[in-house]
C-alpha cells in the first residue's frame, strides 16, 4: 500500500486499487465506540440488583455514555488536527481499555456512570480519526467511497453488540462484558499502534492549523452546515424509528420484543446495500449527486411509511419495516457522501469538522429518539411515526437544496 505523504500541503492519495488491511483497522477502530455503547444493555436488569440501584438510574449508564460519545468528538478532532490522527486514537483505545478494566471494581451505580463516561470519550476518538484519515488520504469523491466500506461498522456493531452481551452475562456474568470490551479495545490498540499511519497534512511552516481559524472558515461556510445537516437529518429517519419501533410493534400491534428484534436486524440489510452503492459508485458521480439520490430513495420511503400506517394496518410489523429497508438503504447512500463532503470543506481540518458533523449528528439523533416514543403516546397506529419521518425527510431536503451549492465541483 502506497503511504501517504507526510511534508507540508500534502495531497490526497489517489490509488488504483482499495487498501483493505487500513480499512479493516480503521472498521475496527470504528466500531468500538458503538459496540461499547449497547453491549451493556442485556446486563442492565442484572445490575439494578447488584449495585442495588433502580432501572432508570442504572439506564444513564447507557444515555450518559452516548452524550460523552458525542460531545467527546468536539475534542478528539481538534487534537488529531493538532497533535496527529495516530495519537489521538491510540490514546483512545487505550483510555477505553482502561476504563472498562476500571469497570470490574465499581461498587455503586455513580461509579460505574462515572467509568462508562471516561470509556465513551476514549471510544468517540475512533469514529473521529477514522473519518478524518480516509479524507487525509483519499480525495473527496474517492473518500465517500472509502467511508461507505467503513461506516458498514456503524450498524453491524449496535446490531450484534447486545447479542455479545447478553450471552456474554448469560454464560460468565456481567463483568465478562468489560473483559470482553478491554480485550477488544487493547487488540485494536496493539493491531494499530504496528500499522496504523500518520495521516495528518501539516500546513506551511511545519506548524499544526490553528484551531480558532477551522473553526471561523467551517462556521462561515453554508456548505459545510448544509452537510452536516443532511447527515443529521438524513440519519434521522433511523432514530425515530430506533425510538418508536419498539412501541409501535409491541405496544401498539401486540408483538413480542423477539420479533422486533428480528425485523431490527433485516432492517440493517438496506443500509448496508447503501454502503455498498456508495463504495461502488461515488467516485464516478460525486458526493453531491449521490447525496440527492440518497435524498429521493428516503422520501420514497418515508412515503411509503405514510401510505402503509394509513392503509394497511393488517400487514403487521411490515408496515413500518419494509419503509424502514428503504430508507436505510437510503441513509447508506446518503451519510458517507455528507461525511466526505463536510470534512473536505477545509482538509487540513478534516479531524475537527469530523468531530463536529459526529457531535451534531448523535445530538440531533438522541432528539429523535425521544420524538419517535413522545409521538406515538396515546396513539392507536403508527401514523404519528410515519408522518414525523416525512417531517424529518423534508428538514433533509430543505438543508441539500437551501445550502449545499448544486454547482460545487470535487476537490
Amino acid at each position: 500500500m502506497q503511504q501517504p505523504v507526510q511534508h507540508a500541503e500534502a495531497a490526497p492519495v489517489r490509488e488504483a486499487g482499495t487498501p483493505w488491511r487500513l480499512l479493516g483497522l480503521l472498521i475496527c477502530i470504528t466500531a468500538i465506540g458503538p459496540t461499547t455503547l449497547n453491549i451493556l444493555v442485556p446486563a442492565l436488569p442484572n445490575l439494578t440488583k447488584v449495585l442495588s440501584t433502580d432501572a432508570d438510574t442504572v439506564q444513564l449508564a447507557v444515555s450518559l455514555y452516548l452524550i460523552g460519545l458525542a460531545t467527546a468528538q468536539l475534542l478528539a478532532g481538534p487534537l488529531s488536527d493538532r497533535f496527529g490522527r495516530r495519537p489521538v486514537a491510540l490514546g483512545g483505545l487505550a483510555l477505553t481499555a482502561v476504563m472498562s478494566l476500571a469497570a470490574l471494581a465499581v461498587g455503586n451505580v455513580a461509579s460505574l456512570i462515572v467509568v462508562r463516561v471516561v470509556q465513551a470519550i476514549g471510544a468517540a476518538s475512533g469514529i473521529v480519526v477514522a473519518r478524518a484519515i480516509i479524507r487525509d488520504m483519499f480525495e473527496r469523491d474517492r473518500a465517500a467511497a472509502m467511508l461507505g466500506l467503513v461506516a458498514t461498522a456503524m450498524v453491524i456493531a449496535p446490531t450484534f453488540g447486545p447479542l455479545i452481551g447478553g450471552l456474554l452475562e448469560t454464560a460468565f456474568g456481567w463483568q465478562a462484558i468489560f473483559l470482553f470490551v478491554a480485550a477488544a479495545s487493547l487488540a485494536v490498540l496493539a493491531w494499530a499502534a504496528a500499522v496504523l499511519p500518520e495521516t495528518r497534512r501539516r500546513a506551511p511552516g511545519g506548524g499544526g492549523t490553528g484551531l480558532r481559524s477551522d473553526l471561523v472558515a467551517l462556521a462561515k461556510s453554508a456548505s459545510f452546515h448544509g452537510y452536516v445537516l443532511c447527515a443529521a437529518f438524513g440519519s434521522g429517519t433511523f432514530f425515530v424509528f430506533l425510538g418508536g419501533g419498539p412501541h409501535a410493534v409491541v405496544t401498539i400491534m401486540g408483538r413480542s420484543s423477539a420479533e422486533f428484534g428480528i425485523w431490527f436486524a433485516l432492517s440493517s440489510i438496506g443500509y448496508m446495500a447503501g454502503n455498498f452503492l456508495t463504495s461502488r459508485l461515488s467516485m464516478r458521480f460525486g458526493v453531491d449527486r449521490m447525496i440527492g439520490w440518497g435524498l429521493a430513495i428516503e422520501g420514497v420511503g418515508a412515503a411509503a411509511a405514510i401510505a402503509l400506517a394509513a392503509f394497511a394496518h393488517a400487514w403487521g410489523p411490515a408496515i413500518i419495516f419494509l419503509p424502514q429497508l428503504v430508507m436505510g438503504f437510503g441513509n447508506g447512500v446518503m451519510l458517507p457522501n455528507a461525511i466526505a463532503g463536510a470534512v473536505s470543506i477545509r482538509p487540513q481540518a478534516a479531524g475537527t469538522a469530523s468531530g463536529f458533523l459526529g457531535c451534531i449528528q448523535m445530538t440531533i439523533g438522541a432528539t429523535f429518539v425521544q420524538l419517535g416514543g413522545l409521538v406515538l403516546v396515546g396513539a392507536t397506529t403508527v401514523l404519528p411515526m410515519a408522518l414525523l419521518l416525512g417531517a424529518v425527510v423534508v428538514a433533509f431536503a430543505l438543508s441539500l437544496f437551501g445550502l449545499v451549492p448544486r454547482t460545487r465541483s470535487s476537490h
